[in-house]
């Protein structure tokens, strides 16, 4: 086991800024290089090191120094998405470990460069997903395994979060100027798919056992018509902007429905381009005893009053997930109510440690699916179109599991290892 890892840090743009601001604060991590290629976000992170009185990293345009460096143990790309599979494949190839930022496949060939290269190497790759360690979705785990919710039927969950201030059209926090060169704008105007379902499917995924005794068999998509964004941009953006006159292709509301191996069904919801409330995923599990619901914030079994609602507290006392109760005592850090933290120590932690990641390349690749197979069902009239084996047969004969206390397939308490590493417990 390595007491301390070296890292190379690929993306520093805005989600890229945030996660490396928290590893910045775990001792047994060494930011060795970190690349851009952009120079105001290589000075702004050269600023974060300097405030935290860390030894600013070697700096580098040119990702290739980060993956051909054999002093670096792993490789984190926060690029935005159209770069993510060139720099994971490549990174993978070099035997690194590779945390990659959430985000979908443009054809399913690129799924199989990944999964190719992993067979060449055997170095894990991980989708950075921190839906998977939200506590809801742990609580779940955590009854689910212990048979309170009996056999689960249908899952559902969804990305429902209105982007237009908070993403597709942030202000310059300096000039107070409406930013133009997010990157989804480009895919809205070019694709119509489910091109982010990860943030719902990721958690739902592990607790179904998928690619562990469970598969995935078929996905029919739906679209409905692409207004919104459309009509928000003449009405609040100037006629200057790059795509004011766009006509975008992503409808406003896709559904996606899943089949899978086992008789479960999952449906998910992309929801980012109309009026709403604030950000919810939806979560839902619906088992033969009880259901788990985020909507209405309640966990209902067999027997309880059929009026009964916002009573998930009271369940959070009796089943979170140790994780989260070990979490809650201590306090969180990081972003999101501390589940990029969460997040980032699982893969830390199994890079330390030199065992499989949490989410593994089979969980990475059949995600990362999703946006390609959908746009597919959806230009055949939501015709249901097979979801590829990543696994190749394997997935109801998998190796043991990682005894690992951020392991997201079964529900490991391990209190020798601590959350924060700076912590003597």
């Amino acid at each position: 086991m390595k007491e301390r890892i070296k890292i190379g840090y690929i993306g520093l743009g805005r989600r890229g800024w945030g996660i490396i601001k928290i590893i910045l604060q775990m001792p047994d991590v060494e930011v060795k290089t970190i690349c851009d290629v952009r120079d105001d976000h290589i000075a702004r992170t050269l600023g974060e090191f300097e405030k935290n009185g860390i030894a600013k990293p070697a700096v580098t345009h040119d990702y290739k120094d980060i993956i051909n460096d054999p002093e670096i143990d792993a490789v984190f790309i926060m690029t935005g998405w159209g770069a993510h599979v060139k720099l994971a494949k490549e990174s993978v190839l070099a035997g690194k470990y590779t945390g990659v930022e959430v985000g979908c496949v443009y054809d399913i060939s690129e799924c199989y460069e990944l999964l190719d290269a992993y067979e060449k190497t055997g170095a894990p790759l991980m989708m950075l997903e921190n839906g998977c360690y939200c506590r809801r979705e742990l609580m779940a785990l955590n009854m689910e395994r212990k048979g309170l919710l009996g056999e689960v039927v249908h899952c559902k969950g969804g990305y429902h979060h209105n982007l237009f201030e908070c993403d597709l059209f942030m202000k310059n926090a300096e000039s107070g100027e409406v930013e133009t060169n997010h990157y989804r704008l480009i895919e809205y105007a070019n694709r119509n798919g489910e091109t982010y379902p990860t943030h719902e499917f990721g958690p739902i995924s592990k607790l179904l056992r998928i690619n562990r005794g469970n598969r995935v068999m078929t996905l029919a998509s739906f679209s409905s018509k692409a207004r919104g964004l459309k009509e928000y941009i003449k009405e609040n953006i100037s006629p200057d902007h790059p795509f004011y006159n766009t006509d975008f292709r992503q409808g406003d509301i896709v559904t996606t429905v899943l089949t899978c191996a086992n008789g479960e069904t999952v449906m998910l919801e992309l929801d980012t381009t109309l009026p709403r409330p604030a950000l919810s995923r939806d979560f839902t599990v619906r088992g033969t005893k009880g259901m788990v619901s985020e909507t209405r914030k309640t966990v209902f079994l067999s027997g309880m009053e059929e009026s009964v609602e916002n009573n998930d507290e009271e369940f959070y006392e009796k089943y979170d997930h140790p994780l989260h109760a070990e979490y809650a005592k201590i306090g969180p850090r990081g972003g999101h109510g501390g589940v990029d933290w969460l997040t980032i120590r699982g893969f830390v932690e199994s890079v330390k440690r030199g065992i499989q990641t949490p989410i593994d390349i089979y969980d990475t690749l059949l995600w990362m699916s999703i946006a390609p197979l959908s746009e597919a069902s959806i230009a055949r009239g939501g015709m249901p179109v097979d979801v590829p084996d990543f696994t190749r047969g394997k997935w109801f004969n998998r190796e043991p599991l990682p005894h690992n206390k951020y392991c997201l397939d079964e529900v490991i308490e391990d209190p020798s290892v601590p959350i924060y590493p700076d912590m003597k417990e």
